[in-house]
C-alpha cells in the first residue's frame, strides 16, 4: 500500500478503536441500562477494540520479516474479530425482536455458517486456493477467495432479511441502526469478493459500531425521560392526594352550616366540591397534556368552594380569551392554590386573585397575579417545592416554562410560558 492509503488504514483504525474506548466507558459509567443490553454491548466494543489489535498486529507481520506462519495467524486472527459482529449483531436482531435465542433458525442459521467460514479460514493456508503465501511470507487472495467470502455475505443478508421481517416489532430508530449496521458491511463484502478493500470492511465497522453506539446512548436518554416523567407523574399523584386537610374540612363545614343558612348555594358548594374532587383524582391516570380549558375548569371549581368560605373576602377575575393550548394537568390549580395558601394575608382586605391567558409569538402564557404578602420563591420551602415541581412537569411534558415575579403593588406574579406545539395539538384535537 502507498503511503497515503496507510494513513488512511490508520486513521480508520484509529477511529474504530476511539469508538469502542467510548463505548466502553459509556456502557461502564451510566446506570440504568438493562442488564443483558449492558452485559451484550460490553462484549460488542470490547470485541470491536480486540479487532482494532489485531488489524494492527496484522499490518506490522506483513512486513515480509516475519514467518508464514505468524503473518497467517495474524491474518485468521484479524479475519475472525471481523467476522464476530456479523453474529453479535444476529444475537442482538432476536433480543429486540423477542425472539427465543434457543429456539432460534435464524441464529442456528448464522451459526452454522459462521462455522462454515472459520473451517475455510483455518483450512486456507493448507490448500492455496483460498489464500496462497507468497515468497515474502505473506497470503495473498487464491483464485477461489470469493468462496471464503460466501458465508459472511449470508450472514449479513440473513440479519437484514430478519430486520426487515421483524421492523413492525422495532421502534423506527432501532430498525434504522440495524440498517446501518448491516447495509455498508454487505457493500463492502461484495466488493471485498473481487478487490481487496479491507479498509472499506472497517469503515462498514465503524459505521456499525457507530449505529450501535447511537442505539445506547438514544436508548439510555429515552430511559431517563421516561423516569423523570414517572417521577413527575409520582409527584402529581402525590400532590393530588396531599391535598390540605384543613381545605376539606373548612369546606364540609361550610356546607353543613349552609344548609340552613342557604339551602341553594350549598348545593352549589357540593356541586363544586364534587367537580374539584373528580377532576383531581382524574389527574392521577392523566400522562399527557390535557387542553387548557379542563384545567381551567378544574381550577373555577376549586376557586369557587375557596370564594364559599372566605366570602367577601376573596375576589377572582377570569381574562382567558385564549383556550386553544395543552398544559400539563394540575398545573394551573396548584399555582391559584398556592397563592391563597402562602399569599392571602387575612388581616390585609380583599385577596384578589387573576387568571389571564394570551397568544404569543412562541406559544401561548398564563398569568396568575395576587395582590398578597408574597412569599419567598426558595424551593426549600413548601411553596417552592410546590412550584418546582409544576416548573418539572412543564419542561418534561411540553417543553414549557414557569416564572416567578414580584408586582409592582405588591404580591406575586407567576407566568407559564408554554410552546407552540401545545397549541397545535389542541387544535388538532378540537376539529
Amino acid at each position: 500500500m502507498s503511503i497515503g492509503s496507510d494513513i488512511f488504514y490508520f486513521a480508520v483504525l484509529g477511529a474504530m478503536f476511539m469508538l469502542s474506548m467510548l463505548g466502553l466507558w459509556f456502557i461502564a459509567i451510566l446506570p440504568g441500562i438493562e442488564r443483558w443490553s449492558k452485559r451484550f454491548f460490553l462484549a460488542y466494543f470490547t470485541v470491536l477494540m480486540l479487532c482494532c489489535f489485531a488489524v494492527f498486529l496484522e499490518f506490522i507481520l506483513y512486513t515480509g520479516l516475519f514467518p508464514a506462519a505468524a503473518t497467517y495467524f495474524a491474518l485468521v486472527q484479524e479475519s475472525l474479530f471481523l467476522s464476530l459482529p456479523m453474529v453479535m449483531v444476529t444475537i442482538y436482531l432476536l433480543h429486540c425482536g423477542k425472539e427465543n435465542l434457543r429456539a432460534s433458525r435464524l441464529l442456528h442459521a448464522v451459526l452454522v455458517l459462521w462455522a462454515v467460514y472459520v473451517a475455510l479460514l483455518v483450512s486456507a493456508r493448507f490448500t492455496g486456493v483460498l489464500l496462497y503465501n507468497s515468497s515474502d511470507n505473506g497470503y495473498y487472495r487464491g483464485p477461489l477467495y470469493s468462496i471464503l467470502v460466501l458465508p459472511l455475505i449470508a450472514i449479513l443478508l440473513l440479519n437484514l432479511a430478519g430486520a426487515i421481517r421483524w421492523r413492525k416489532r422495532f421502534s423506527r430508530k432501532t430498525f434504522y441502526s440495524f440498517l446501518v449496521a448491516t447495509l455498508p458491511m454487505v457493500a463492502g463484502m461484495f466488493v471485498q469478493m473481487f478487490i481487496d478493500v479491507f479498509p472499506v470492511l472497517d469503515i462498514g465497522m465503524v459505521l456499525g459500531g457507530l449505529s450501535m453506539y447511537g442505539l445506547v446512548l438514544s436508548d439510555q436518554i429515552e430511559a431517563d425521560l421516561h423516569r423523570q416523567r414517572e417521577i413527575a407523574n409520582q409527584r402529581t399523584s402525590i400532590m393530588v392526594l396531599q391535598m390540605r386537610p384543613h381545605f376539606i374540612y373548612n369546606t364540609m363545614t361550610s356546607i353543613y352550616c349552609l344548609c340552613d343558612q342557604d339551602p341553594k348555594l350549598a348545593r352549589q358548594v357540593i356541586l363544586d366540591f364534587t367537580a374539584y374532587l373528580r377532576r383531581n383524582f382524574t389527574a392521577i391516570a392523566s400522562e399527557a397534556p390535557i387542553p387548557f380549558s379542563s384545567e381551567l375548569e378544574h381550577t373555577r371549581a376549586y376557586l369557587a368552594v375557596e370564594k364559599a368560605q372566605y366570602e367577601e373576602g376573596l375576589f377572582v377575575d377570569y381574562d382567558t380569551p385564549h383556550t386553544r393550548f395543552r398544559i400539563p394537568p394540575l398545573t394551573l390549580q396548584p399555582i391559584v392554590e398556592n397563592a391563597i395558601k402562602h399569599g392571602r394575608d387575612p388581616y390585609a382586605g380583599v385577596f384578589r386573585i387573576s387568571v389571564r391567558t394570551r397568544k404569543t409569538d412562541g406559544g401561548s402564557e398564563i398569568v396568575v397575579a395576587d395582590n398578597g404578602r408574597g412569599f419567598a420563591a426558595d424551593e426549600t420551602n413548601e411553596a417552592g417545592i410546590a412550584l418546582k415541581n409544576i416548573r418539572q412537569r412543564l419542561e418534561i411534558m411540553c417543553g414549557g416554562s414557569l416564572a416567578i415575579t414580584d408586582a409592582s403593588g405588591g404580591g406575586t406574579v407567576v407566568t407559564v410560558t408554554i410552546p407552540d406545539n401545545g397549541a397545535q395539538d389542541d387544535l388538532v384535537a378540537d376539529k
